[in-house]
């Protein structure tokens, strides 16, 4: 008996210790925002892993850091009016083994990461902002550079880091916090497990300077992942399916399916898309996205078909919106960064048992389905989708598209063969 009562007593005393605070401004670390605070936040964090784990809190005030490592048992908490400011030097993000656009490579560490955390948490109220206005005016000054000598840059060339990156994490919580103007992607999970997003706030400016690449979401080789009741506004793809690239792309190991996301009951602002599939994705079914409103003029389905790299994409629902877009569907070609590495390959994609059902919108397109001449697609259905459009037609050159009860500008939708032009845009 008294050997059980020792027993409970270390294991409470584990868990005392797990959900301990502790307070950055306990530790050494001011409030000054002008001075950088990346070594006396990350001795806090390091305190807390020797000490069985616990919270570390950001009180109210601004706190300037480079790179962040959070360590197993550990997690992050900002309180009302607290803002973890990320540093404009990129200097102050590492270079480390890495995963950024469909590749393992050596990349910058993000602001706050957490490499194979598991039950990792950060809550709000507060903000996380990448501070990401310099970052984004070198690149377009980069950009226009190429231009005026006749080349182009890809997304790589200019350093810039992501706001959060969790590797190989599972039972993640990201909970009502802010997370603002990301230097580059703004939430990246790869090979987690597990994964809520819940009440957050996710943005990035189109103007006065627009802020390239600053996904919202990208989930890349995860599994299940619940995204709910956040507002997502970026100067990118709003939710990105990701998980790899290249004609070898579905050989590799560290690539992979994404399968069973669910996205509700959130509203999207501008993005590049709403829900993307295929920049860097080989494998992803059982996706659905439910009960959004949209207010943008951007894709509310958008599927990139790489002529490059294998990919299927089955089982997408996407069902209760409302609101304004773009378009509902675009799906094309995607040639960005095109290579097939010098291998004698042809890939080509299938895209299967796609459902957008109970839709009504104002867009400016209906929708356009067009891949590679190799593509195959089946099982698209459009179900109860009532929208009005500038353009009323739907662009395909498939027979698997199925309409029910669609309702287009007050008239039953009619299909239209329509040849779609090679999307060669470089900078998404």
């Amino acid at each position: 008996m008294k050997r059980l009562f020792l027993i409970f007593t270390f294991i409470g005393t584990l868990s005392n210790l797990y959900s301990a605070d502790f307070l950055i401004t306990n530790y050494g670390v001011g409030s000054d925002s002008t001075l950088i605070n990346t070594t006396a936040i990350q001795s806090v964090i390091d305190k807390a892993e020797l000490n069985g784990g616990g919270t570390i809190v950001v009180p109210k005030g601004v706190y300037l850091s480079g790179a962040l490592f959070f360590k197993p048992n550990t997690k992050l908490r900002l309180e009302e009016g607290a803002k973890l400011k990320g540093s404009d030097n990129i200097a102050d993000y590492p270079l480390i083994p890495s995963r950024m656009e469909g590749k393992s490579i050596y990349y910058y560490a993000a602001l706050v990461n957490a490499y194979h955390v598991d039950n990792f948490e950060i809550n709000g109220p507060g903000t996380i902002d990448g501070d990401g206005l310099k970052y984004w005016k070198y690149f377009w000054f980069v950009r226009d550079s190429m231009k005026l000598i006749g080349k182009s840059a890809t997304n790589l060339e200019v350093h810039r880091p992501r706001l959060l990156f969790i590797w190989g994490s599972d039972n993640v919580k990201l909970s009502g916090v802010k997370l603002h103007n990301s230097g580059f992607w703004t939430t990246h999970l790869y090979q987690c497990n597990d994964v809520l997003i819940e009440n957050c706030d996710i943005r990035s400016p189109f103007k006065p300077i627009k802020a390239p690449s600053t996904d919202g979401v990208d989930i890349d080789v995860c599994k299940r992942v619940t995204i709910r009741k956040c507002v997502i506004s970026v100067n990118d793809d709003a939710v990105c399916i990701k998980g790899g690239k290249g004609p070898t792309a579905h050989e590799l190991i560290e690539n992979g399916i994404v399968e069973d996301i669910l996205v509700e009951d959130c509203d999207f602002g501008d993005s590049h898309g709403v829900l993307t599939f295929g920049s860097e994705s080989i494998h992803a079914r059982n996706v659905l996205l439910r009960n959004c409103t949209v207010n943008s003029n951007t894709p509310l389905l958008r599927i990139k078909m790489r002529p490059d790299t294998y990919q299927l994409f089955e089982n997408i629902r996407i069902e209760n919106v409302t609101g304004t877009c773009g378009t509902i569907v675009e799906l094309k070609p995607w040639k960005q960064f095109f290579t097939l590495e010098g291998k004698n390959v042809k890939p080509k994609g299938i895209v299967r048992n796609i459902t957008l059902s109970n839709i009504n919108v104002k867009c400016n397109v209906f929708a356009e389905i067009k891949g590679n001449p190799d593509d195959k697609i089946s099982n698209f259905v459009f179900e109860n989708v009532t929208a009005t459009a500038e353009d009323p037609t739907l662009k395909s050159e498939y027979k698997g598209i199925k309409l029910k009860n669609v309702v287009v500008n007050g008239k039953p939708l009619t299909m239209k063969k329509k040849k779609v032009q090679l999307n060669e845009h470089t900078y998404d």
